[in-house]
């Protein structure tokens, strides 16, 4: 890694772990985090750290820029399976099922990362501003992108040193809470214009639909929030009012997944959400999400996490126990 960007991504890690509540370690300064927690809320950061390697875990990812700043981790997104550090970041242009879980803790420093929330509006903001690169100028049409410009990019992007710089400085401003309100606004379209001038310009801006919704966010929106009901790419098409040929490939660019894939991975999640949160039966779990068939249900579901539903659930509500014990 370029010495510069490991003095960037050192001086974050630092401000990270610093403001970061980790679980079963946190009571004494609990008053402490709460305002750590509110400046980070403001900053649109989310900062974790535990001491342990866990187990993998069902997450939803808003529109975001996924760092880790020590340690490793294991992050499954439709048929990518990606074990990283910090020597890489991910983005995640639209809602999106994440399968993830910390491999390497990073010995007693802890593991540390940081997820920073993408407003679609700044982006939009800094694209219609920005002078394009030839490199990107493809990308920073919304909707002009060739076929497969995004579905041929890596998962990982690389860091440049200005974009490591500018990512310091915004985790930087959680021991400056009084400059945020004239600093972050600043900052914040920095790192977006940082990341337009990388290789993930592309799925950065695979959401922006001109200046209407995006079709992709339309879909997420129906498959996530309406699971259970039955959808095929004809009817998902008919509601959003676009082809079946273009929200295919607008999908499939943006989330690496096919809309099939993605309600598979939405159901998935949240069954085994219901058996180890509220404990319900694997027959009950996937019912409510959709499923019509019992076999489907546990062959669909022990592909996705190596076990049987019921055995797979007492053993993630174990983990998650260990992993937000207090």
């Amino acid at each position: 890694m370029d010495e510069r960007i490991a003095q960037h991504l050192d001086r974050a890690a630092a401000t990270a772990s610093a403001h970061a509540a980790v679980p079963g370690r946190d009571r004494r300064d609990a008053v402490a985090r709460v305002g750590s927690a509110h400046h980070a809320e403001t900053l649109g950061l989310t900062v974790s750290k535990v001491h342990e390697p866990t187990g993998l875990f069902d997450r939803r990812y808003e529109p975001s820029m996924s760092v880790v700043l020590r340690g490793r981790k294991r992050s499954i997104v439709g048929d990518d399976d990606q074990v990283w550090g910090r020597e890489r970041f991910i983005i995640t242009p639209v809602d999106l099922p994440v399968v993830a879980g910390v491999v390497d803790a990073a010995g007693e420093d802890g593991f540390v990362a940081v997820v920073w929330r993408l407003d679609p509006a700044v982006v939009g903001e800094v694209v219609a501003s920005m002078t394009v690169p030839a490199g990107v100028a493809a990308a920073v049409a919304p909707g002009s992108s060739p076929p497969g410009a995004v579905s041929s990019l890596p998962r990982l992007g690389s860091w440049t040193a200005p974009l490591a710089d500018a990512f310091a400085r915004l985790v930087g401003l959680l021991d400056a809470p009084e400059d945020i309100p004239v600093l972050f606004p600043l900052v914040s379209r920095e790192i977006v214009l940082r990341l337009l001038q990388t290789e993930q310009a592309p799925r950065i801006t695979a959401a922006l639909d001109g200046t209407g919704p995006s079709v992709v966010a339309g879909a997420t929106a129906l498959l996530t929030g309406r699971m259970a009901e039955g959808w095929s790419m004809e009817r998902l098409a008919r509601e959003l009012r676009v082809s079946e040929s273009t929200l295919f490939a607008r999908f499939k660019e943006a989330t690496g997944m096919t809309p099939a894939q993605y309600l598979k991975r939405t159901r998935l999640g949240e069954a085994r959400r219901r058996m180890v949160v509220h404990g319900d039966t694997a027959a009950r779990a996937a019912a409510a999400v959709g499923f019509r068939s019992a076999s489907h249900f546990s062959r669909d579901y022990r592909e996705a996490y190596g076990r049987p539903p019921a055995a797979d659930a007492v053993v993630a509500r174990a983990q998650l126990a260990l992993a937000t014990a207090v």
